[in-house]
């Protein structure tokens, strides 16, 4: 005996209203996972890091201690050199909104359900960019994750469009072992590839992303937080500053805040 038709209507309705519960909960609950796996990494992974990084360095008498062995160097001497081009400077994403995270992480397009940078994420990156514009540091290609925290914080350095890659995208929970350690090995090669000439390459990235590529030391790496390198032809980073978001602004402005 065949089904009446609005008997019909009533089930697949009652089937679609089941699969949008369905799908809606298990946000929810990956949602909750992820927060609870961000507050315990948080707890375990806490380091104390100076306030300034490679400034701090030639700061006499200053006490702090340092997630990571950081060259001495002078910011008006980096920022002479860096005008010539040929450094790859990998940024860590802008501050971010505090209460929200990436509960649908398979869908980069979905910012409803992303950790978004907050108002300020957004001034600093700008400033950031107005810095290295005011100071003359030409920057060439701009490779970010395809969160949208980072892309923002490109186009807000770099003041043009850039070029999304899962390479230096956060993988965590939903990412294999086996391909968190290739983007690890690729954010490698993207730093010891050659900038274009007089330029130099940009890249914004996630803290795991950073330890992972580079070590330990990176756990303790701040918001919007650059890392200098300049490539040399051998397979090893080599490592020229870790430079915060207030050194750059400070320079721009002649060393005065």
């Amino acid at each position: 005996m065949t089904a009446a038709p609005h008997q019909n209507n009533n089930k697949n309705a009652d089937s679609e209203r089941f699969q949008k519960s369905l799908r809606a909960w298990a946000r929810l609950a990956l949602g909750a996972v992820l927060l609870a796996g961000t507050a315990a990494c948080s707890r375990i992974q806490h380091v104390e890091v100076a306030p300034s990084s490679a400034i701090a360095d030639s700061m006499p008498g200053a006490e702090r201690k340092s997630a990571a062995p950081v060259p001495a160097i002078d910011i008006f001497t980096l920022v002479s050199d860096m005008k010539h081009g040929g450094y790859v400077v990998v940024f860590r994403h802008a501050p971010t909104n505090r209460d929200q995270a990436d509960t649908d992480p398979l869908d980069y397009s979905d910012t409803m359900h992303q950790r978004l940078l907050s108002d300020k994420g957004k001034e600093i990156a700008k400033q950031i960019g107005d810095a290295f514009r005011t100071l003359g540091i030409p920057i060439g290609e701009t490779y970010t994750s395809r969160y949208n925290r980072a892309v923002e914080t490109g186009k807000l350095i770099a003041g043009t469009d850039v070029m999304t890659t899962l390479d230096v995208t956060e993988g965590g929970l939903v990412a294999t072992p086996i391909e968190n350690d290739r983007r690890a090995v690729a954010l490698k090669i993207l730093v010891e590839s050659e900038p274009d000439n007089g330029k130099n390459t940009i890249i914004v990235t996630h803290k795991p992303n950073l330890v992972d590529a580079f070590g330990a030391e990176w756990v303790g790496s701040k918001d919007a937080e650059a890392s200098v390198f300049k490539p040399d032809g051998s397979t090893k980073p080599v490592l020229i500053a870790r430079v915060q978001a207030a050194d750059w602004i400070k320079a721009a402005s002649g060393g005065q805040q």
